[in-house]
């Protein structure tokens, strides 16, 4: 296997394996065996303010408990350390502790960890909560910070995260290059962009601003095969997947063969797909954005790079 492929090494972050239920140390352990150089997860805080790794603001989709997580504790005879996922093998909810204290095992201290930041969080909150766990480690500004990554959909997140983890890097999570480029372009390294959202001209356009200016591009969540190696052909720097082993078996073919993988890769879904169109992609963005404002306030409250 060459060091390189000709579009340079594309590194892979699950965000979850299908293999086990989302969100769980089981399913990041099994990303890592399989050979990911990163794991995502999303954060939210409970009542008495512990950290949890968790996709959705309430309990009921994944789990045999119901609720907002903002208004349960953890600890106690009712609390969520004793909630378990629906689907099998039955997981309990990993803390933020948990995930830390993992990627900080010695065979692990290469993995990196993508947070995804939940804007039903307050921001002042949960990081001050994340800097305690982070800095409770020897050596933590060498061997944990350089590898976590704050993932941030509202602009009103970023203010607290230079002042209070300013040794993480930062990225914007969406669905929209328009608002990555006025709200987040000066204070994030990363922009983490549905796949869809790169299909356009626009999304195109911005794969290009990105590789001029520096920047790196994330992609989620890339499952399908014809979809991998779209965003081959766009240079992505990391791709996010449910399906690890599918995305780095055919990362290994790559590396054997280039020209042959990519010309046996259809694009035909490109056109065939509606949501890849720019009037969908569009309205898909607007209403994203309406949700994030009425949970985390207007994006214009604060001073966005014109």
């Amino acid at each position: 296997m060459r060091d390189l492929l000709p579009w340079g090494q594309i590194l892979t972050v699950p965000k979850a394996s299908a293999r086990f239920p989302e969100n769980t140390l089981a399913s990041f352990e099994a990303a890592i065996r399989d050979g990911a150089e990163g794991i995502e997860s999303d954060v939210h805080v409970s009542l008495d303010d512990v950290v949890v790794m968790f996709h959705d603001p309430e309990l009921a989709r994944t789990t045999n408990s119901t609720g907002m997580i903002r208004e349960r504790e953890w600890h106690g005879a009712d609390g969520m350390q004793h909630v378990r996922t629906v689907k099998q093998p039955h997981q309990s909810i990993p803390t933020f502790d948990e995930t830390v204290a993992l990627l900080m095992l010695p065979e692990n201290q290469h993995v990196n960890f993508n947070v995804d930041v939940k804007v039903q969080n307050t921001p002042t909150r949960l990081f001050a909560l994340m800097h305690k766990t982070i800095s409770s480690y020897p050596d933590w500004e060498t061997l944990l910070a350089p590898r976590i990554l704050l993932g941030l959909w509202h602009p009103n997140f970023l203010a607290p995260a230079k002042e209070q983890l300013p040794y993480c890097r930062r990225s914007y999570i969406g669905n929209s290059p328009a608002f990555a480029r006025k709200y987040f372009w000066n204070d994030c390294e990363v922009f983490s962009i549905a796949f869809g959202a790169l299909t356009s001209a626009d999304g195109q356009r911005f794969r290009q601003e990105c590789k001029a200016g520096g920047k790196k591009v994330m992609v989620w969540t890339v499952n399908d095969p014809d979809h991998m190696m779209e965003a081959v052909r766009w240079e992505v720097d990391v791709i996010l997947t449910d399906v690890t082993k599918t995305w780095l078996d055919l990362r290994a073919a790559l590396h054997s063969d280039y020209d042959k993988i990519t010309a046996q890769s259809s694009r035909f879904f490109l056109w065939t797909t509606l949501r890849f169109y720019t009037p969908f992609q569009y309205l898909w963005a607007i209403q994203g954005r309406n949700y994030l404002e009425r949970v985390a306030g207007p994006f214009d409250a604060l001073n966005p790079r014109r």
